[in-house]
């Protein structure tokens, strides 16, 4: 998915600053460049970037930001949400060259109904969700789908099966297990073993300090 997003340049810093931002609609954001160490403090609409992110395409979005007039590509690198309000409090941009390949995330979507689940009493065990994949900023595909509709009882599909349309290429280790078809037999002995086992000596609680957010530079 492409989608366009407009940002403003920022000169004022600070914790303070920050805050007022948000009172006026808006959020503190971080443009970084291809190299390390060049970055743009900018403002964008957090509506807008939260209709982006939930979009199909989520975080593989490639976004058109807009400054001063000129475009540039970008992904959202990372975001903040605040853990009371849930809304998006800061952001993070990575500038792409489209000519440039890039390494992103992207999540599997099943279809079909397994024959070793409708017809042998198997249990779909959908291992890993998401794979590493290389293409170009233009390329990144939003989902990759996975038919599981002849998988039998014990097998299964794993990455180095996946089919591609040459435009992205699977990075994640080749025999990783997207998703299989277990036994039910294997599962009730799983089942039985864990109840048979003696219980583990319960270990004291010990409390840890979560980590405080990042302040607005």
């Amino acid at each position: 998915m492409s989608a366009v997003l407009d940002a403003v340049r920022r000169e004022t810093f600070g914790k303070n600053e920050a805050v007022r931002t948000r009172q006026a609609g808006k959020i503190p954001a971080v443009l970084y460049g291809e190299k390390k160490g060049v970055a743009e403090s900018v403002t964008v609409d957090p509506k807008e970037l939260s209709r982006i992110l939930h979009s199909e395409s989520g975080l593989n979005s490639l976004i058109s930001l807009t400054i001063d007039g000129a475009e540039t590509q970008v992904l959202v690198k990372e975001y903040q949400i605040d853990p009371v309000t849930h809304k998006l409090i800061h952001a993070d941009f990575l500038r792409v060259a489209m000519d440039k390949v890039i390494r992103v995330t992207v999540p599997v979507h099943l279809t079909g109904e397994a024959k070793g689940v409708k017809l042998q009493g198997g249990t779909l065990d959908f291992v890993h969700r998401d794979v590493d994949v290389e293409c170009l900023p233009a390329d990144i595909p939003e989902h990759i789908t996975v038919d599981v509709s002849e998988l039998m009882l014990n097998q299964g599909v794993r990455v180095k099966d996946l089919a591609t349309d040459g435009t992205w290429k699977a990075v994640s280790e080749p025999e990783n297990l997207i998703v299989h078809i277990v036994a039910p037999r294997a599962e009730a002995a799983a089942t039985t073993d864990a109840a048979a086992a003696p219980a583990a000596a319960a270990e004291p609680e010990v409390a840890k300090k979560g980590k405080t957010d990042k302040e607005d530079k």
